[in-house]
């Protein structure tokens, strides 16, 4: 099956993936008058009074913002906010699909950094949440962490915290498989941008030792020496790789329990693999081809194998969390997506694998387990 050329045909035959559609009949005048003039004005002066009652009276409680610059789509790279729009779309389905959450795609023509803080904090009245899409590292870094001291809904950029809560779900319940502490494993991630980086440092909130943590970019090892690191490579340098290592992949690898990829297809060759330690688990995630092929992983000594890939065993996908994070938030209100949220969707997540439905191919739930949506937003509300 073409899967390119039916989605073509599918987006030009709609017209785009999304419509609104009213939850109001208007039928006569006094539909009109109720919904519309003159009886809005009575909604109006009530919010006038009460600003929090915004809340209660119109769509924010249940709207989310998807905001791109089109800088970094997929795996197509800086393609643009119009190219951007069919997946903007395409995500503001699953948050509806999995969670009900009315979700808006919004692509800004500007990659100036101050340009979309601004407007999406112009914005934001109408919102009750904001989800970064695919913008480009380090940018995405600042924008994030200022939109969250400057609003007081959640802001999430989604290729970082998503990503990062289900790789996490994902290693509980591998470390479960092979019996593994967290506490004592040694972590390789192939990678440093934006996914990578809170893939990191999720793992350290949960129990992971730092120290035992080694990141490889594209020039190698990142360590205390190297000079050529931005300011928040510098910062992982100092929170990881307690032995200073150096070199590249091949000896980031070395004594490995656990490889986590989000980086480039085909760079882990099999013949290190049997440099890691015993029960090694991978989980290869560049899109659409993979560190290793699952043709190859099945020649060595790998235990546990995921990628993002829905046609292999163990799907890491971020669908697993977004949906239930914002659904958790907007229920309870939150002002910001903590780290005990996350956290607690990354074990809501893993706990809907059953000790005895736990394999070396079955870790993670299937991304269309319509429990996983309520489970996390559910956790979300809890220690909101």
């Amino acid at each position: 099956m073409d899967y390119f050329k039916q989605s073509l045909a599918l987006h030009k035959k709609l017209k785009g993936k999304l419509e609104i559609r009213s939850k109001v009949a208007i039928k006569n005048k006094k539909d009109l008058s109720l919904a519309y003039t003159p009886g809005v004005a009575e909604a109006c002066r009530f919010i006038a009074k009460n600003k929090s009652a915004v809340f209660d009276y119109t769509i924010k409680s249940n709207s989310v913002a998807v905001v791109t610059d089109g800088s970094a789509v997929l795996g197509l790279g800086d393609i643009g906010p119009e190219a951007a729009m069919p997946v903007m779309e395409g995500k503001a389905i699953l948050f509806k699909e999995f969670a009900d959450v009315d979700a808006y795609p919004i692509c800004l023509a500007t990659q100036d950094t101050e340009e979309i803080i601004k407007t999406i904090k112009l914005i934001s009245t109408g919102f009750g949440g904001i989800n970064l899409e695919d913008i480009s590292a380090p940018r995405c870094f600042e924008i994030e962490e200022r939109l969250k001291k400057e609003l007081d809904i959640p802001v999430m950029h989604d290729d970082q915290h998503g990503t990062a809560i289900v790789v996490l779900a994902a290693l509980i319940n591998a470390l479960r498989a092979v019996k593994k502490d967290a506490g004592k494993i040694k972590v390789v991630v192939s990678g440093a941008g934006a996914a990578a980086m809170a893939v990191t440092n999720l793992l350290i909130s949960y129990g992971v030792r730092g120290g035992n943590i080694v990141m490889v970019d594209s020039k190698g090892i990142i360590n205390r020496e190297r000079k050529d690191l931005n300011p928040y490579k510098k910062k992982m340098a100092l929170a990881t790789n307690c032995k200073n290592i150096r070199g590249g992949l091949k000896e980031a690898v070395f004594g490995a329990d656990v490889f986590i990829g989000v980086s480039a297809p085909d760079i882990l060759k099999p013949e290190w693999i049997s440099q890691m330690s015993d029960n090694p688990i991978v989980f290869a995630m560049a899109n659409p081809n993979p560190e290793i092929s699952l043709a190859d992983a099945k020649k060595t000594k790998i235990k546990i194998f995921g990628t993002g890939r829905s046609d292999y065993p163990n799907q890491i996908n971020n669908v697993l969390a977004f949906p239930g994070i914002f659904r958790g938030a907007l229920d309870a209100r939150a002002k910001s997506i903590t780290e005990k949220m996350k956290i607690a969707s990354a074990l809501a997540i893993a706990g809907l694998v059953s000790k005895k439905e736990l394999s070396p191919d079955y870790i993670i739930p299937n991304p269309f387990d319509k429990r996983v949506a309520r489970a996390v937003a559910s956790a979300v509300r809890k220690v909101a």
